[in-house]
């Protein structure tokens, strides 16, 4: 091979090295454009879950740094939820929620998220219930990933925290609630196609033996919140307003045990 036929394939090589480098920092750079408008494009809230956040006579909703606080107008409640959302959801997507809790008599302290995540911030119940130092006990509760979440900090020492609420959601493999002593209540939509059917199933292994497991007949995965239609996500035939009351029965009977 002459000198000239061999530094000119070096050349070709050099070339297909270098346009290769600059198609993997193309698709790099795309791949993080991409990550990054999900982030930053939650889901909801609705005009209707923004209504929700305002005060009127019969609940007082007050603005915290890491969130909201619901409240029954007339300050008696002893009692509250701390709210975590689902993953890449906004919060305020749940204040009808909140609200139709706190109209049972109950406090509920709505925690905003990092990016959206409660991943990011699974500790934030404690700034929140300190928030409201007139309630004596509190459970704890989520959505989704924040339902996991949730799970994750009622495994800690804070002995305010007296049950959990799962809302289409399961504790983590590495939460273990089998002898926490917490009363536990796990909600979910007969039409939810975004929760994996057989981990659901295998999480109740984590979970206390005296759980209580509500059902919603025709609830899928999006109407626990406000925020719109989900991915993946089954076709609900019930209303989001027949979903929420029924949740929010259901969590105020939670909390009544306490």
């Amino acid at each position: 091979m002459t000198p000239n036929l061999s530094r000119g394939m070096q050349s070709v090589e050099r070339s297909h090295v270098r346009l290769a480098l600059l198609a993997t920092t193309v698709v790099i750079v795309i791949g993080l454009v991409l990550a990054v408008v999900w982030v930053l494009t939650p889901l909801g809230p609705t005009p209707e879950a923004l209504e929700a956040l305002g005060s009127d006579g019969t609940v007082t909703v007050t603005t915290l740094t890491e969130g909201w606080l619901f409240a029954p107008a007339d300050g008696s409640a002893d009692t509250g939820l701390v709210l975590y959302p689902g993953g890449r959801v906004d919060a305020r997507s749940y204040a009808p929620l909140a609200r139709a809790i706190a109209q049972q008599g109950h406090a509920v302290a709505l925690a905003s998220m990092p990016l959206s995540l409660a991943v990011l911030d699974p500790g934030r119940a404690e700034t929140l219930m300190d928030s409201a130092p007139e309630v004596v006990r509190w459970a704890v509760g989520g959505h989704s990933l924040g339902g996991a979440m949730a799970a994750a900090y009622a495994t800690t020492e804070d002995d305010r925290v007296a049950g959990l609420a799962l809302l289409a959601a399961y504790p983590a493999a590495s939460t273990d609630l089998t002898s926490s002593g917490l009363a536990v209540l796990s909600v979910i939509g007969t039409e939810d196609r975004v929760v994996d059917p057989e981990v659901f199933a295998e999480a109740v292994e984590r979970l206390p033996a005296d759980t209580e497991y509500l059902t919603l007949e025709g609830g899928n995965h999006a109407q626990f919140g406000d925020y719109g239609p989900q991915t993946r996500d089954g076709d609900a035939t019930i209303t989001r307003e027949e979903q929420i009351r029924m949740t929010a029965d259901a969590i105020a009977g939670l909390l009544e045990r306490f």
